[in-house]
């Protein structure tokens, strides 16, 4: 569907908005505003990451939005993200993705319409804007589910589903991480000394708002699993330590018991009256032996 979002007869400039486009309808678009085989390809590659290339007459850019398909589970870059691909130039911005993305609707009406964006790069600036502040309720989402996790780790007992939910936390954080990273370049680019205005300051505040919001949710998770495991590490070395403290005390009366237990006809105490008595005595003080020495070793 090619839908006009900025017509030029009212604007200096022509918004093209292309929404699952087929074969056809961008090789169309691509003979009538000159634009490089190279940059073609790169738009109908799913999983492309975020990039910034300027041509002979355009720029071409990629930004990644989140959009996730499967939220609970997603942790790869189509999953979790909907590419929108955006040629620019002075004349035109055309911006082609296979999901609707309600945003770009919202920019059209609320500053094409107004007049507020004169030139194409304003609305750049805008979509990679809204772009930005897709991250931002994933992001408050994701802290809340670190601070649910961190409650299980250190008030409650560990189980598979937690952390498997842990790990796909952090996977989340790892792809839109790397995204956010790919996005710098697009927004250096917008907000430079030449270009520089409030709406662009505005995105690069944005970036930065993202960027450390993400850092920070970063290593919150990697710093949870962490601890995650050094629990469950005590926790096993806990258990460890009482089978071994039952193990040192059955280790004595086990050898008593196989020394009595041999079938020698000439054995010491075996036809004395007080012999099995004196043994469980024995028995008795061997464990009591033992659990003092453990008692001034504090191991108890």
């Amino acid at each position: 569907m090619i839908r006009n979002l900025a017509k030029k007869n009212k604007e200096d400039y022509e918004w093209l908005d292309v929404l699952a486009p087929t074969p056809e309808e961008l090789h169309e678009i691509a003979q009538k505003y000159d634009l490089h085989e190279e940059s073609v390809n790169d738009c109908l590659q799913p999983g492309h990451l975020p990039k910034y290339e300027r041509f002979r007459g355009y720029t071409f850019i990629i930004v990644r939005v989140y959009f996730p398909i499967k939220d609970q589970e997603a942790d790869t870059v189509q999953e979790l993200t909907n590419k929108v691909a955006i040629f620019i130039s002075d004349k035109y911005i055309i911006t082609i993705h296979r999901n609707e993305w309600a945003p770009l609707v919202a920019i059209s009406e609320e500053y094409v319409n107004s007049g507020e964006c004169k030139k194409p790069t304003h609305v750049l600036t805008e979509i990679v804007k809204a772009g930005l502040h897709s991250f931002e309720a994933p992001g408050n989402k994701i802290t809340q589910h670190i601070e649910f996790y961190e409650e299980q780790v250190f008030l409650k007992d560990r189980n598979v589903s937690f952390l498997k939910g842990l790990y796909f936390i952090k996977r989340k954080i790892d792809v839109i991480k790397r995204l956010l990273i790919l996005t710098h370049e697009i927004v250096d680019k917008i907000d430079n000394k030449d270009t520089s205005d409030a709406y662009t300051r505005e995105c690069r505040d944005m970036y930065i708002k993202q960027q450390s919001l993400y850092d920070s949710l970063l290593e919150q998770a990697t710093q949870l699993m962490n601890i995650y495991f050094n629990i469950s590490s005590q926790r096993t070395n806990e258990t460890m330590r009482v089978l071994t403290i039952f193990s040192v005390f059955f280790m004595p009366l086990t050898f008593i018991v196989g020394v009595y237990g041999m079938n020698f006809k000439f054995m010491p105490e075996l036809e004395h009256k007080w012999g099995y008595p004196g043994v469980m005595i024995l028995m008795a003080v061997v464990i009591l032996v033992v659990y003092v020495w453990f008692k001034r070793k504090k191991w108890m």
